[in-house]
């Protein structure tokens, strides 16, 4: 038998979705994939239904960057209310205690937030979408099974409180990938003696992208419907997933071998580190990968793309 058809068409690209409240990441995917008409959608990381904005989806030949996306830092804004702690560290869980915290001032809060930065230890919330034998935790939390997690490894460049109103507050945090706000919010009202949740959270950016990339399903609705209009123009190039590295530019002689698979030479390419690979085509750099510099100074390709 041949191979199984794919249903949809080639779309390459990446959409900044502005992730909706109440939807989970994989409906925003199965949405997005819908209305483009797409045959290969993929998300870069969860966001929980709770939360709301930056969520970069990878369409085709853009999946391939995926992992750089998950592994990128991350900015969130969120909005904590202390005296109530839940079993899943924010509003949708289940109360598990309420205490006052009618006695906590801003000066104890900042003062609590300085344990929150640089290294820290997180132990994953049992509603997370880490994996306990092949099944994401929150499916084991829905059917009250707890199961023993490990502290993680995250990093929190910085956490700034910008607004606080008796027993809520808001605070800015520039966090590594995989760190966990409501377990910020737990662990931060374990400290303060008095329990805390997250009442609202959202993504500023995802590694390159930020707010000002954002579409809303809300504007892709109008453009298709209303004014029956290509989808495809609203998509960010392949290339944007890494626009933040060094690009090195490179002879149509010098690119093939590269899709070879062969490491080149090229003098003008950073000593170390990855780089994004673009082909010159007259006055015109073409995206086609991205590459690892070696000790020896030659280029590696490690992704690369039909498209540019």
């Amino acid at each position: 038998m041949g191979a199984k058809r794919r249903r949809g068409r080639p779309v390459n690209g990446v959409l900044v979705i502005d992730k909706p409240q109440g939807m989970t990441s994989n409906e925003a995917v199965q949405k997005a994939k819908h209305l483009f008409g797409a045959q290969k959608v993929g998300h870069t990381g969860n966001l929980d239904p709770l939360a709301t904005g930056v969520l970069p989806l990878c369409f085709g030949e853009a999946t391939k960057f995926s992992q750089y996306l998950l592994a990128s830092d991350k900015r969130y804004w969120s909005r904590i209310k202390l005296g109530v702690a839940t079993d899943s560290g924010d509003a949708d869980g289940k109360v598990l205690s309420r205490c006052s915290a009618a006695a906590i001032g801003r000066a104890d809060l900042e003062a609590a937030l300085t344990c929150f930065r640089g290294p820290i230890k997180q132990v994953p919330s049992m509603f997370s979408a880490i994996k306990h034998q092949g099944q994401p935790l929150y499916k084991l939390a829905r059917q009250g099974i707890e199961v023993e997690r490990e502290a993680r490894d995250a990093f929190i460049h910085s956490n700034q409180l910008t607004a606080f109103d008796g027993d809520e507050f808001e605070l800015e945090v520039h966090c590594s990938k995989g760190t966990y706000l409501r377990t910020i919010a737990a662990d931060l009202g374990e400290k303060l003696g008095c329990g805390a949740h997250v009442t609202a959270l959202r993504r500023r950016q995802a590694g390159p992208y930020d707010e000002r990339d954002l579409v809303t399903f809300a504007e892709l609705e109008r453009v298709r419907l209303q004014e029956g209009g290509s989808l495809d123009p609203l998509l960010l190039p392949l290339s944007s997933a890494v626009r933040e590295w060094p690009e090195v530019r490179l002879s149509k002689d010098t690119a093939y071998y590269l899709r070879q698979g062969q490491p080149v030479l090229n003098a003008h390419a950073p000593t170390k580190g990855w780089v994004r690979l673009a082909e010159a085509v007259g006055d015109e750099a073409r995206f086609f990968g991205v590459g690892e510099v070696l000790d020896d100074g030659r280029i590696a390709p490690r992704r690369l793309v039909k498209v540019g």
